[in-house]
């Protein structure tokens, strides 16, 4: 079967319309991140040498079924918009059964290294190196039901948060939560907050890359219900108390950059936005607020489905693809061993090497 390669920027419209088609038939790909929109929002923000490519594989027909979006780097592929991507699959119609090998060889890389690779990829299985859970809110039948569902299920969340909300009000003053927010001063003020918590936990300050400010201020000023970024504030009184900037798309809010004042911590302002975005989308195009991966307290008790997620590689063989193999033996290894801390590393140092390759 005939496999396309195509620059994202050059996808012509009738393509994109069989890959979103193609997302709208599965829950489990109507994700921002596996959208055309994403491959290109990162090509123009990374510019003319971004090497984001599209592999689609044709049906029998000669019609596109399958759609592999990639950043090509000398001999291997990463995923696109890496370390900002929060998931990765081969996005199928109809139940496709998509080559990834030949979409590779397509693509004239050896190897393809992926860090959220929905685990059910069937194109991706057995090829993990860990694995990890996306917690995910799901709210079809709306809030109220959704409240419901998270008493039944003994999680009394939500009501501690209302608890809390309640002796903000009482302390600070009235909340104020703001929808799509156009305030240029509160996204700064998000930008600092979380290069204040890079900063204070060791972790690299994605936004010293000039095209991850590019891409997130060009989805900051997007408002298509369909795709873009989305800033949402909840002030207490006349202060600002927390800010999230989300990506959206098709029936998905998906929680990315997340920050607050620390002085309010007491208050806990983030899951007071939390909140207020999670009833907010019973008048909205959305259903569904993915939290992301990690295990937090907050999203196990919020989540009502998971969708586990893995990291790994995929390979021809070649030096690259020996190398990489040779890194996650020896990670393996140490990882195995009981050496307290000390058996992290390994992990840590190929987390951060990966980080450092996708913001070049």
């Amino acid at each position: 079967m005939k496999i396309d390669v195509v620059p994202a920027l050059e996808l012509s419209p009738e393509v994109s319309a069989s890959w979103s088609a193609a997302q709208a038939s599965a829950p489990r790909f109507d994700s921002p991140f596996l959208s055309p929109q994403w491959a290109q929002a990162v090509a123009r923000a990374q510019g003319p040498a971004s090497g984001v490519q599209v592999a689609i594989q044709n049906d029998v027909a000669g019609l596109p079924a399958a759609f592999l979006a990639v950043r090509r780097r000398g001999s291997t592929a990463m995923p696109v918009g890496a370390p900002m991507c929060d998931y990765q699959a081969i996005v199928t119609r109809d139940d496709f059964p998509a080559d990834p090998r030949a979409m590779l060889l397509a693509l004239d890389v050896s190897r393809y290294d992926f860090c959220h690779m929905q685990a059910d990829d069937p194109a991706f299985h057995g090829h993990g190196r860990g694995q990890n859970t996306s917690w995910i809110v799901e709210l079809a039948e709306g809030y109220d039901a959704y409240e419901a569902q998270r008493k039944a299920a003994g999680v009394g969340a939500l009501k501690d948060i209302d608890k809390k909300r309640r002796k903000a009000e009482r302390e600070v003053g009235p909340a104020r939560f703001t929808v799509l927010s156009d305030s240029r001063a509160d996204f700064e003020q998000l930008i600092a907050w979380k290069r204040a918590q890079l900063a204070a936990t060791g972790q690299t300050d994605l936004f010293k890359t000039p095209w991850v400010m590019r891409l997130i201020e060009a989805l900051f000023e997007t408002r298509d219900p369909l795709f873009g970024g989305g800033l949402y504030t909840l002030h207490l009184g006349d202060e600002l108390v927390a800010a999230h900037f989300h990506l959206r798309g098709g029936g998905t809010i998906h929680g990315w950059l997340i920050a607050h004042d620390p002085k309010f911590e007491r208050y806990s302002p983030g899951l007071l936005l939390f909140q207020d975005i999670l009833r907010g989308m019973d008048d909205s195009p959305y259903q569904r607020l993915d939290l992301g991966a990690g295990d937090y307290r907050f999203k196990r008790e919020l989540s009502n489905r998971q969708q586990s997620v893995m990291f790994g590689f995929l390979g021809a063989p070649s030096v690259s693809t020996l190398a990489r193999k040779a890194a996650y033996g020896l990670r393996e290894v140490v990882e195995s061993l009981p050496l307290g801390p000390v058996s992290a590393l390994p992990g840590k140092a190929m987390r951060r090497i990966d980080v450092l390759r996708g913001l070049r």
